[in-house]
């Protein structure tokens, strides 16, 4: 069976009006499709302090029909992340401690999301700790042979050429390639944080990284200032078909 999925990231929620209005125009654009997806990703960077009433304000935004799975990225906080946003009260999470890495995993039509937690608290950069490594293992060997499974976290494990993204990356990525190198049925990779819809491969799979809602990355081709704010906010559609090829298609929201 086909799967659709949305994937947005980088929201930066924080209170202000110019934020709102982005991730919500991108939501209400995914709620009026007329054939909807069968489920949305936002990977990480859901609130700019990780403050609660920023993950409360991401609740109403990310309200839908359909699934939508998360992930946190940098500027996210664990405990509120937790709180206001999977309504999890402290000590009641299905991982533990309440500070612990936020992995979650999702069975979309046949196939199997993996939302897992790259952050280290307090830097940008990226690292799928030991827990982490161990619980994508364990679900993965899990699954029958015949599941394709897309593996999303934050911080992209590649160079994407640009210092700003590249100075964040996802540490030690060879230990996520070994892995994978042991469970051919997982697909590709998806990640955000580098503000560019972007594609490349890691692992001999597609690597591919969403564009985020809040500005877009100016390329060092295109000027010195890093941050476009007049773009509007991307999102990436991924198709899972039959043959589990992923393809991707990027839009705009205007």
């Amino acid at each position: 069976m086909t799967v659709l999925l949305a994937q947005i990231s980088d929201l930066h929620l924080d209170g202000s009006e110019r934020a709102t209005r982005r991730a919500g125009r991108v939501m209400d654009y995914l709620r009026a499709l007329p054939h909807p997806v069968d489920a949305v990703l936002v990977t990480g960077d859901i609130a700019d302090h990780g403050e609660e009433a920023e993950y409360e304000e991401a609740a109403r935004i990310l309200a839908a029909p359909f699934p939508v799975l998360t992930c946190p990225g940098n500027h996210d906080a664990r405990p509120a992340y937790r709180k206001a946003l999977l309504g999890e009260a402290p000590g009641h999470g299905p991982i533990e401690p309440d500070h612990g890495p936020i992995n979650r995993i999702h069975h979309i039509n046949g196939a199997a999301i993996l939302m897992c937690d790259s952050t280290i608290p307090g830097r940008d950069e990226g690292r799928l700790d030991a827990q982490t490594l161990d619980w994508i293992d364990t679900q993965l060997t899990g699954l029958r042979r015949d599941t394709p499974a897309l593996i999303a976290f934050h911080q992209p494990p590649v160079e994407l050429h640009h210092p700003l993204p590249d100075s964040g990356m996802l540490e030690q990525p060879g230990q996520l390639a070994a892995l994978l190198d042991a469970h051919p049925q997982v697909v590709a990779v998806l990640t955000g944080h580098a503000h560019t819809a972007a594609a490349s491969t890691f692992a001999a799979r597609p690597l591919i990284v969403g564009p985020a809602v809040t500005w877009t990355l100016r390329m060092p081709w295109e000027g010195t200032h890093p941050a476009d704010r007049d773009q509007p906010p991307g999102l990436a559609f991924h198709v899972l078909g039959d043959d589990r090829r992923l393809t991707t298609h990027y839009r705009v929201v205007l």
